[in-house]
């Protein structure tokens, strides 16, 4: 995709980091209608997707940005239809390949806002070493990774995300696949700004939302986001308002990790060998209680806490498990640029090109 497709001329690389263009101080105030396409949606009746799409929908105008600075790139799978749907700049791309156009996309433009749009299959499977690497280079992108634990859109075969035992159509005597944890995957990639929500909670997939978006650097959000066709209540037992506070373990940094309503509230301890594990808030004192830190370095302990997850859902992380500040890949590639560019006089000569080819070995093929 061209930058004369994108609607806006191309910029030329500078150093530190970029700001995308906000909108005049004049300018009307944006609603949720001027972030909604004119195509129709089409998903299952009941499908998650239609809750994601209407948060985003309604968080975009608090970004304050142009719309046509705000780029949706997806790949392959019911989620993927996204940017249809959102009246800003997209792109429907190649199975599993976001991740790395999204890459080139926030590289050679700074002036946009760029999010990536994807689930369990495409980002996980067939995509997965272009996610690993958008999160550990730390691109300046948001990625939003739908997972209903299942292949939706090619009719109900086992993810990467599917239990053991799972029985589909791919694996009618059920799956024996140990299945990825999003979350832990990122943290394990050096991730900077790692988190879950689900598509039902508006309010926490907005504020999950906003601080992914305010944050420099890649953004990981997992959604959980229930496919009523193919796998429909799988994450029944936390949406149950009567189970939720009994199993969602909600992260609030500065504060130790709680579980369960006032009078049978548990909390999470380091017991021996720092295995993590919750006991009765009573029986805590003296304990080396766990104080959840998003913004700690060292990603060992959100790690940890990421693995509190179970099948069984008994104790269900969600919100942000880390945020931290380190240099974006696509910054640190404009200065490199920058750089040459002002070496050379101010801008880049045929010469340069030539001498980039040729400064090595190099060999003739008659």
């Amino acid at each position: 995709m061209s930058t004369t497709e994108l609607g806006m001329p191309g910029t030329s690389p500078s150093a530190g980091t970029a700001a995308v263009p906000r909108l005049p101080d004049d300018a009307p105030a944006q609603t949720k209608k001027d972030f909604t396409s004119d195509q129709e949606v089409r998903w299952c009746p009941g499908c998650g997707d239609y809750a994601i799409l209407a948060a985003v929908q309604g968080f975009l105008p608090e970004l304050g940005l142009q719309r046509e600075n705000i780029v949706f790139v997806s790949g392959i799978g019911c989620s993927s239809r996204f940017p249809y749907y959102l009246d800003t700049y997209g792109m429907h791309s190649i199975h599993g390949r976001a991740p790395a156009i999204a890459t080139g996309l926030a590289t050679s433009r700074e002036d946009l806002s760029v999010w990536v749009v994807t689930g369990d299959g495409d980002a996980l499977s067939i995509g997965g070493n272009h996610l690993i690497h958008a999160l550990r280079r730390n691109v300046n992108l948001t990625i939003l990774l739908f997972n209903n634990q299942i292949y939706g859109l090619t009719k109900g075969q086992y993810s990467p995300t599917s239990h053991i035992g799972t029985v589909t159509k791919s694996t009618p005597l059920g799956s024996v696949d140990q299945p990825f944890n999003p979350v832990s995957l990122a943290l394990g990639a050096e991730a900077t700004f790692v988190a879950r929500t689900m598509d039902s909670d508006r309010r926490h997939l907005t504020e999950v939302l906003r601080r992914a978006a305010e944050h420099r650097g890649t953004s990981l959000v997992e959604i959980y986001q229930n496919c009523p066709i193919f796998n429909d209540g799988a994450f029944d037992l936390i949406k149950d308002r009567s189970q939720q506070e009994a199993r969602i373990v909600q992260l609030v940094d500065g504060e130790p990790v709680r579980l369960g309503p006032e009078g049978e509230r548990q909390v999470l301890v380091r017991a021996d060998g720092g295995v993590l594990r919750f006991v009765p808030e009573a029986a805590a004192q003296g304990r080396d209680v766990v104080v959840h830190d998003s913004g700690a370095d060292d990603p060992s302990q959100a790690f940890a806490i990421s693995r509190l997850d179970t099948p069984e859902m008994t104790h269900v992380p969600m919100g942000v498990f880390r945020s931290v500040d380190r240099p974006t890949y696509d910054d640190q590639v404009r200065a490199q640029v920058r750089s040459t560019i002002e070496a050379g006089g101010g801008r880049a000569s045929d010469a340069d090109l030539d001498s980039l080819i040729h400064g090595r070995d190099t060999w003739t093929v008659a």
